[in-house]
């Protein structure tokens, strides 16, 4: 397959459309020739690009993992004095600002595609398996640097409390699409600070 500029740039081009569509609808709800209507790609052209509408959905989460991870390392890496605490805190105060309104779950596909996708694809589901267990790995991290310095307390497991609050966090997110508000989103905040001690 051809990698030239022009190449990523169209395949770059559908995915932004699909990550925006998709997020908002859903996987199956949105056909192929509407991603490529709006990105003005000609409707051939697809497998091209892709290989199947399966295989467009694995690069789909790779590219938001990859995407995700990033950020997320940048914040968690802050040059500024702030503690691991405090770095986890902001992590999770940015989930409600992003995540608040009414296309909450546009912005995060593993909240808006884990279930429906995992059902009809073992290499997607693998794909947010993998990506959700390296945002964990790095949430665990940070929890550890935390117990280290002597800001929290250091009993337990602290993998099993990053994914604790992970999950909570994704369960909050779903439940603030039902309520079409944020009080799921505060209230696990709130726990998050007892949690971590900042109460």
């Amino acid at each position: 397959m051809n990698n030239s500029p022009a190449n990523r740039d169209v395949k770059t081009q559908i995915l932004d459309i699909a990550q925006s569509t998709m997020g908002s609808r859903g996987f199956s709800a949105v056909g192929l020739n509407e991603i490529l209507k709006a990105a003005q790609v000609p409707k051939g052209s697809f497998y091209h690009y892709f290989e199947s509408k399966e295989a467009f959905g694995v690069a789909l989460l790779e590219r938001y993992f990859s995407r995700y991870l990033v950020e997320l390392d940048v914040l968690l890496a802050s040059s500024d004095e702030s503690s691991a605490v405090s770095r986890l805190m902001r992590y999770w105060q940015r989930w409600v600002e992003t995540q608040s309104g009414h296309d909450l779950q546009s912005r995060c596909l593993v909240v808006k595609l884990g279930a429906e996708v995992s059902d009809l694809s073992d290499s997607m589901r693998q794909v947010l398996e993998s990506g959700t267990d390296r945002i964990i790995e790095r949430l665990t991290r940070e929890l550890t640097r935390a117990r280290q310095s002597g800001e929290m307390a250091a009993d337990g497991d602290a993998r099993e409390l990053a994914a604790s609050l992970y999950q909570m966090w994704l369960g909050a997110s779903m439940l603030a699409k039902v309520t079409q508000d944020d009080r799921p989103l505060q209230s696990a905040l709130n726990t998050t600070r007892r949690l971590l001690g900042r109460h």
